[in-house]
């Protein structure tokens, strides 16, 4: 399959450290001074593990960087109701584990700790963090190198792409969804039942798509000549079948690429994305909200806190008094296995301007140290971000998401939402076909972003999902239940199987491999009142679709 990387929308952010928790793009943190000079650590280059194993996360509040967790009960979901049979099933899931999306937090906390070196500021654990901030640099040079499947880029090095923690995940679960419907599958090869494969078309996601197809046909052979793409939507610029913007990178639709007639289906999502794209630029309110929340004293306490583990009092004073400040400036030069070496250089402008900014960069190497595991032959940051520190950073990180592209507003009409209308309407509109007799499609397979999975579940309504916060009062842990570990770690996934009786139809939905009720709204489509399997003419009704 042809893989594309898409140019993105340049996204500028209102305020620093808002920017640090972006699923799919670099939208920078305010950046500032240090050594431009290229430098080539002696660092012997890892090999990663073979046998990729997701590491087991407790309450370290990694949020959305939180590596998929499978549901331990998996085998025991509860057994459809009785004469009913699956007919189809559909998911959609977030990308799987990866590394940093660029050089940007790994160099800017390398200068700092350079600068520490120096003044022979650093404490023991301080010592520490050189070796380790280089051990997840390195890994970052070149994910993904030489590995089947991963679109490996030779200039900007492995920057953005999925770990074999990722990889992991979405073989895993393809491997699940083939054990949960297996009269599904057995049907789906004896009638030649194409299993559709969509992507957003950027990398990860691409390479999201191809390990979980990759799965299936290597766990279940009789499947391996139904996967299909579907040709993608017809706009200005056309893209590679299997790809999908308008369904899965709604977030950010470019006029040049995704372009329609304002007769086209598709234009009421195009207008939808562009409101998104002002609001995220333009809001007063959202700006506002995101300076309260990035003005918290927690987040300069939180950040004292983790850097005099590392530094100095003195050394710490003079971030906290502006004497000095980090930017992800110069090069830095790694060689890879064979010996190759690879420069890249950052963008100077990720800042470390504050004992805020400074802990947050830390938290970003922590919350991504889970993922590559396996790269950095086991590196991680438990050690450099106590947990009552790390809760901080995730509540504002959470609160920044949930504003960004969660709930958000109660007054702003679902800014951040309506744009997902699009993909439910084709969620429904593929049980529509098959309800309708149309079997040639078996199952339909979305691989997406963040950005994508988090408007979907606000706009169904589910999982802790549509708590809403008025301007007058800021989001925070003790008054919304809203929290991204639960609605989008990596590969987090929602799943409809559609099961028929005779001439009835009911759907069941799992968000992250676990039943889980649709909006409350729909709770009388519920075929019993303590069941997750819904009947389908009625939920579809109950989300404002007409009759058949």
């Amino acid at each position: 399959m042809m893989k594309l990387r898409f140019l993105t929308l340049a996204l500028v952010g209102v305020l620093s450290l808002a920017a640090c928790n972006d699923d799919d793009n670099d939208t920078k943190i305010v950046a500032v001074n240090s050594p431009t000079q290229p430098t080539t650590p002696s660092v012997t280059p890892t090999q990663p593990n073979t046998q990729p194993t997701t590491p087991t996360v407790i309450e370290t509040y990694y949020q959305t960087k939180t590596p998929y967790q499978a549901p331990k009960d998996i085998a025991n979901l509860p057994a459809a109701p009785t004469g009913y049979v699956p007919v189809y099933t559909q998911l959609l899931a977030r990308h799987g584990s990866r590394g940093l999306s660029s050089i940007k937090y790994d160099l800017v906390v390398y200068r700092m700790w350079q600068q520490a070196k120096a003044d022979g500021a650093l404490t023991e654990l301080g010592e520490k963090l050189g070796d380790d901030v280089l051990a997840i640099m390195q890994a970052n040079f070149f994910l993904g190198q030489n590995v089947d499947g991963v679109s490996f880029d030779a200039k900007k090095g492995g920057y953005g792409n999925e770990t074999q923690v990722g990889i992991n995940e979405h073989t895993e679960l393809a491997k699940r969804l083939l054990s949960r419907l297996p009269t599904l599958w057995q049907d789906a090869a004896a009638h030649n039942r194409r299993i559709s494969v969509m992507s957003s078309g950027q990398d990860r996601a691409v390479d999201s798509a191809y390990f979980f197809a990759k799965s299936l046909q290597t766990h279940a052979p009789m499947l391996a000549n139904l996967v299909y793409y579907p040709p993608a939507p017809m706009t200005k610029t056309q893209q590679p079948d299997g790809v999908n913007r308008y369904q899965l990178y709604f977030h950010k639709l470019e006029d040049k690429l995704d372009g329609v007639e304002a007769t086209s289906p598709l234009y009421p999502t195009f207008v939808e994305s562009k409101n998104y794209q002002t609001y995220k630029k333009k809001d007063a309110d959202l700006a506002n909200t995101q300076a309260q929340l990035a003005a918290d004293s927690r987040l300069n306490a939180a950040g004292r806190a983790v850097l005099e583990q590392l530094f100095s009092k003195t050394f710490v004073d003079k971030i906290a008094d502006g004497t000095y400040q980090f930017a992800n400036d110069g090069s830095m030069t790694f060689a890879d296995a064979n010996g190759k070496e690879l420069t890249l250089s950052g963008d100077g402008k990720t800042k470390i301007d504050s004992l805020a900014s400074g802990g947050q960069m830390l938290y970003e190497l922590y919350s991504i140290a889970p993922a590559m595991m396996k790269e950095t032959n086991g590196v991680d940051f438990l050690a450099y971000m106590p947990p009552a520190q790390a809760k901080i950073f995730a509540e504002y990180n959470d609160a920044s998401d949930f504003y960004d592209k969660g709930p958000g507003f109660t007054d702003k009409k679902q800014i951040t939402s309506k744009m997902a209308q699009h993909l439910q309407d084709e969620f429904f509109a593929s049980l529509d076909n098959v309800v309708k007799g149309d079997t040639r499609e078996a199952a339909r397979l979305r691989f997406a972003h963040a950005e994508i999975v988090i408007p979907f579940a606000t706009l169904l309504g589910v999982n802790g999902t549509t708590v809403t916060q008025p301007t007058s009062t800021l989001y925070n842990y003790s008054n919304n239940p809203w929290r991204g570990i639960n609605i989008s770690p990596m590969a987090a996934n929602v799943q409809w199987d559609l099961y028929k009786n005779g001439t009835a139809y009911a759907v069941r939905m799992l968000y992250n491999e676990k039943p889980t009720a649709f909006k409350p709204a729909c709770d009388y489509a519920k075929l019993t009142t303590d069941s997750n399997f819904y009947d389908y003419t009625k939920l579809r009704q109950c989300y404002g679709y007409q009759s058949f």
